[in-house]
Formats: structure tokens, C-alpha cells, sequence
């Protein structure tokens, strides 16, 4: 005769299942969002890029690699080189500014630090069509910087400043800085200030001091600042098509004018997958190399 036992979990075990399963009921809400709002149409844009575009027409459902190999047009490759570089320089100077002047900003008194962070703050309120409206105005020649610039006697007459790769430029600095400088603040807050101080008394001035001992330190942050400035730069729409010609135009902006200029939607769908894909690869290029830099 045999008597049947039954295990009783013990309480440890089951509050460890109760654990993961709020971990798992609070994971399926943003999960099932990114999957409508994210996975579904990337899908879709993805089938569409393969479709075939009707001359003078619209398109219908097929398989082709026209819109991929329209990739290795002059006129795509020259557009995605300005683009790619466009971007670079932006995110290179925005974050060279952002990190001596947060750096500045977290050594200051706290009465002085929130006035600044909520001056960048209201810039983040403030939407692209206002910024670059407002930019158009003081690069203009009627009323802009180099006005003033006429009036101190730097200049002999007012000057244009846009259309121009240097307006872009100029608006995607201020509409980026406040991202990068956000970034940067926390870890740079958290900063041990005696690490600098250790190496001013082994006779490093300040500015070897920060970069021999505060960048290094910060060399992850730093890389995720420099790859949210770039993805910012690179999905503009509006400061490149108000600030500069059809020659400076990124590829957020050729994708609009071949989805609603040109009725090209499969191509404009292939460049948008392309440009979703150049974003993945630098995100997990970017947590690869943060990880590294943590261990």
C-alpha cells in the first residue's frame, strides 16, 4: 500500500513566483503598446517597401528590390553622406558644449542649478515649428543677428543667413543642447568631486584635470549623449526644410517629398526602414559599448 505525498512550495519559493509574476503583468501593457504602436507598422512599412511602384501612378502588391537598389543612386548615396555628416557634426559640437557646461552647472549652488535646468526645460516645451520660425527671423537680413552685428560694426551690410547647412546647424544645436545636457546631468552629479581635487594636487590644472580624470569617467554617458543628439538630428524634418535648400536636406525630408511630393511610397517606405535600422544598430552598438565601459 502506498500513500501518495504532495509537495507544498515553500513560502520563499512562492514569493518569488509572485514576484515574477507582477514583473511579467507589468511588463504586458508596454508591451502590448510597442507592439501596436511600433512593431505592427514597422512591419507594414517593411512590406511596403517591397512593393511595386505603378509609373504615374500609386502601387500595387508585389516583390521587388527596385526601392533597395535605388540605394546606390549618386543622388541617394550624396544625399545619405551630407545627411550622415550633418548629423555627426551636430552631435559632436552639442555634446563638446553640453559637457563643460554641465560639468559647470552641477559645481554651482543649488540656487543657481534649478534656474538653468528649468530654463532648458521650458526650451523642451517649445515645439520645431516655434524654434524654427523664430530661428528664420534672427538669421533673416531684415531682422536678424546680423543686424546688430551692422550696428557694432562687424559688418558692412545686413546678411542672410539662411537658407544654409550652417542655419540647420545652428537650430539643431539649440533644439538638441537641452537632450544632451540632461543626459549628461545624473551621472555627472553623482561624480566624486574628489577625484578632481586628487589630481590638482598632483599638479593638473583644471581643464587636464577634466579631461584626464572626468571624461574618461563618463565615457559611457558621453557615447549615449553623442548617439541621442545623432538619431535627433537625423529623424529632423522641420529645421531642414525651413532652414535650408533641397541641397542640405536630411533623409527624414527626402522620405516626406517621395512619400507625399512624388507618390513614391515604397521607396520612401524602404528609406524609412533603412533609417529605423541605422538608429537600431547605433542604440545596441551604444549598450554594447556601455556595458563594456561599466565593467
Amino acid at each position: 500500500m502506498t500513500v501518495e505525498t504532495t509537495s507544498v512550495p515553500s513560502p520563499t519559493r512562492m514569493q518569488s513566483l509572485g514576484k515574477v509574476n507582477r514583473k511579467t503583468l507589468i511588463l504586458i501593457p508596454p508591451g502590448f503598446m510597442l507592439l501596436v504602436f511600433f512593431l505592427c507598422p514597422f512591419l507594414i512599412m517593411g512590406a511596403v517597401s517591397f512593393y511595386y511602384r505603378v509609373p504615374d501612378g500609386f502601387y500595387e502588391r508585389d516583390f521587388v528590390l527596385t526601392n533597395y537598389a535605388a540605394f546606390f543612386d549618386p543622388v541617394f548615396l550624396t544625399a545619405l553622406v551630407r545627411s550622415l555628416t550633418l548629423c555627426a557634426v551636430i552631435s559632436l559640437v552639442c555634446v563638446s558644449l553640453a559637457v563643460p557646461f554641465t560639468y559647470l552647472v552641477s559645481r554651482m549652488r543649488r540656487t543657481i542649478q534649478v534656474p538653468i535646468v528649468i530654463l532648458l526645460l521650458c526650451i523642451l516645451t517649445l515645439s520645431e515649428v516655434i524654434l524654427g520660425f523664430s530661428w528664420t527671423i534672427l538669421l533673416s537680413r531684415t531682422a536678424g543677428i546680423s543686424n546688430v552685428l551692422v550696428w557694432l560694426g562687424l559688418l558692412d551690410r545686413p546678411v542672410s543667413y539662411y537658407p544654409s547647412s550652417f542655419a540647420i546647424m545652428v537650430a539643431m544645436l539649440h533644439f538638441c543642447f537641452p537632450f544632451a545636457v540632461l543626459t549628461i546631468f545624473p551621472p555627472i552629479s553623482r561624480f566624486d568631486r574628489s577625484l578632481p581635487e586628487a589630481a590638482s594636487t598632483l599638479g593638473a590644472g583644471p581643464i587636464r584635470a577634466f579631461f584626464t580624470v572626468v571624461v574618461p569617467a563618463l565615457r559611457g554617458t558621453i557615447i549615449s549623449a553623442l548617439v541621442l543628439v545623432f538619431v535627433f538630428a537625423l529623424g529632423a524634418y522641420l529645421f531642414p526644410q525651413m532652414l535650408g535648400r533641397p541641397a542640405d536636406w536630411t533623409l527624414s525630408v527626402l522620405i516626406t517629398d517621395q512619400a507625399i511630393y512624388k507618390s513614391n511610397i515604397p521607396f520612401a517606405a524602404a528609406m524609412s526602414v533603412f533609417l529605423c535600422l541605422i538608429c537600431f544598430s547605433l542604440i545596441l552598438g551604444v549598450g554594447k559599448l556601455t556595458k563594456k565601459s561599466e565593467i
